[in-house]
């Protein structure tokens, strides 16, 4: 028994080390594996679009071109026609961004004095020592920032589409490699299960949310022109790609709208109504058209999403909050047809289990819809 108690522990110790050896070589293999990812994604993605053309007489191969080039031809098509309103978006950012600092100068100046006061009191309670010479090393700006993630992110875009193509062409060849590595009839069932379902799940979540957030980014792009904001097509397009981001999208774009209002109406008050407008659709996308749209099975524990966005977003920036959800999503469904990992899938889920009272308690439990 003893014997049997180590071994176990040495296989934990075992799992623990692989999967930490797992998350350094992703981590600093970002470049190479991002792309990878993206790809098998696009492909579970646009798999059932590709075999729809086939079962019509369209060969894979020119199935895979027609989803891969469709897709990246929508792409293009709003790269002309927003590309001009977003880069004179993108320059009028350092003016917005002096115009703001001005007009909220009575609160950055009672920061300044707080500050100030703060390091007085440091300086008396170190008695007035000499403080060392510090070197400042100024770091990029936010703008550059986000610039550089824009532009990785769409080197890695055009791999993955590249890398989809070619899984795409090969039509089932992937699967079927993967059911024949078991050895086992029930397992070959089992696998093939598996893929099928990862692979509707996957189209189902990301044609699903698409849909959702070109409705919101439809109508914050409305509200914006009503409004008078500037650029409120742009406004638009923000929310249409912050809105794959969770919880921080939203945010972000309110942010955003709030600033360039300020800035651009005289009315503090009459500011103020932008970033509520685009609070108000992005709360009303989040609590009635996405649960309505995406179903019970695709519902998600809140606190497990908040979590793997977290840690994806540390581990490849914001391509890897983007793609928290999908690759969530994936997991769940493997642990969904797996027994030994049940016990994982059920946390993951988001319906929830309603308490009874006492008298009905022996009538079972009673599933609640999902939050």
């Amino acid at each position: 028994m003893e014997s049997m108690d180590k071994t176990a522990t040495t296989n934990r110790l075992l799992a623990a080390i692989v999967i930490l050896m797992t998350l350094s070589a992703i981590y600093f293999a970002k470049d190479v594996v991002l792309p990878v990812v993206l790809g098998f994604m696009l492909a579970l993605t646009l798999g059932p679009g590709v075999r729809w053309l086939s079962r019509r007489g369209i060969p894979a191969p020119l199935s895979a071109f027609v989803m891969i080039f469709g897709f990246a031809g929508m792409i293009g098509v709003a790269v002309l026609l927003l590309g001009g309103s977003v880069a004179n978006w993108f320059d009028e950012i350092p003016r917005i961004s002096f115009e703001l600092r001005d007009k909220l100068r009575g609160i950055t100046e009672s920061v300044a004095a707080v500050q100030d006061a703060s390091k007085q009191v440091e300086d008396l309670a170190k008695g007035g020592e000499d403080a060392a010479a510090t070197v400042v090393l100024q770091q990029p700006g936010l703008l550059t920032t986000a610039v550089s993630n824009l532009a990785s992110f769409v080197t890695s875009l055009a791999a993955g589409l590249v890398l989809a193509l070619f899984l795409l062409s090969a039509g089932n060849l992937f699967y079927v490699k993967i059911v024949e590595s078991f050895p086992r009839f029930g397992d070959k069932k089992r696998a093939i299960m598996v893929i099928y379902e990862i692979e509707r799940r996957m189209s189902h979540y990301i044609v699903a949310i698409t849909a959702i957030n070109a409705v919101l980014g439809l109508a914050i792009a409305a509200a914006m022109y009503f409004l008078d904001m500037p650029y409120p097509f742009v406004w638009g397009l923000a929310a249409f790609c912050l809105n794959y981001l969770p919880f921080l999208g939203g945010v972000i774009g309110m942010i955003g709208v709030g600033a360039f209002a300020i800035v651009h109406f005289d009315s503090l008050y009459y500011a103020l109504l932008a970033p509520i407008a685009y609070q108000a659709l992005t709360a009303i996308e989040g609590q009635v058209l996405t649960p309505m749209l995406l179903g019970a099975r695709l519902q998600l524990n809140t606190v497990a999403v908040f979590l793997t966005v977290i840690f994806w977003a540390w581990l490849w920036g914001i391509p890897g909050a983007l793609m928290a959800v999908p690759i969530l999503v994936l997991i769940k469904v493997i642990c969904d047809h797996v027994p030994a990992l049940a016990t994982f899938g059920n946390f993951l889920s988001g319906r929830a289990i309603e308490v009874i009272p006492d008298e009905t308690a022996s009538k079972g439990l009673a599933e609640t819809p999902p939050v």
